[in-house]
C-alpha cells in the first residue's frame, strides 16, 4: 500500500502546487485502499473542492461537484480516537455511518466535535497553505480543483 497521496491543486486564487498527505492505513485500511484505487483510476483528477468553510474544512471528491455524488462502492466506517485537528483528512459521508465512498475533507482548524463519527485516513504533511488558499463557499463561485492525484 502507498504511504503518501499528492494532490496537485489549482486554488483559482493564484496559488498552485502540491498538497502531500500521509496516508494512515493503521487507522483506516479500507478507506486508504479505496482512495488508492480511485486515484489509480484517475477518479479525482479534475474534481473541485465544492464546499470550503473558513475555520472548518475543505471538502472535495464529488464527481458532480454538488456534494451529492460519489464512487460506486461505499466503505464501512473505520472510526478511531484520532482527533480532527488542523490538517487531518477524513471521509465525508451521509447520515449513514457506512456511506463513505469518494468524498473527503481536510480540517482547516480544530473540529474535534467530529471525533469518532468520521473516518480519519490521513494528515497533510506539506501544502496546508494551498488548502487555506482554496476559495470559500458552499459551493465557491470559482472552486479550487484537483488537477492530478497520485499515490506513492
Amino acid at each position: 500500500m502507498a504511504d503518501k497521496l499528492t494532490l496537485s491543486v489549482d486554488s483559482q486564487t493564484g496559488e498552485t502546487g502540491d498538497i502531500v498527505i500521509k496516508l494512515r492505513p493503521d487507522l483506516a485500511p479500507a478507506h486508504c485502499a479505496q482512495i488508492e484505487r480511485l486515484v489509480g483510476e484517475g477518479f479525482y483528477d479534475g474534481l473541485t473542492f465544492h464546499r470550503v468553510i473558513n475555520g472548518f474544512m475543505a471538502q472535495g471528491g464529488c464527481p458532480d461537484g454538488t456534494g451529492m455524488g460519489g464512487a460506486k462502492r461505499q466503505i464501512p466506517a473505520e472510526f478511531s480516537s484520532e482527533s480532527h485537528v488542523r490538517g487531518v483528512c477524513s471521509m465525508a459521508r451521509s447520515q449513514n455511518p457506512n456511506s463513505a465512498s469518494s468524498q473527503f475533507f481536510i480540517c482547516l482548524d480544530d473540529a474535534t466535535f467530529l471525533d469518532k463519527q468520521y473516518t480519519v485516513w490521513g494528515v497533510v504533511e506539506t501544502g496546508m497553505e494551498l488548502v487555506d488558499a482554496l476559495p470559500k463557499g458552499e459551493p465557491p463561485r470559482y472552486p479550487g480543483k484537483i488537477v492530478k492525484a497520485v499515490v506513492a
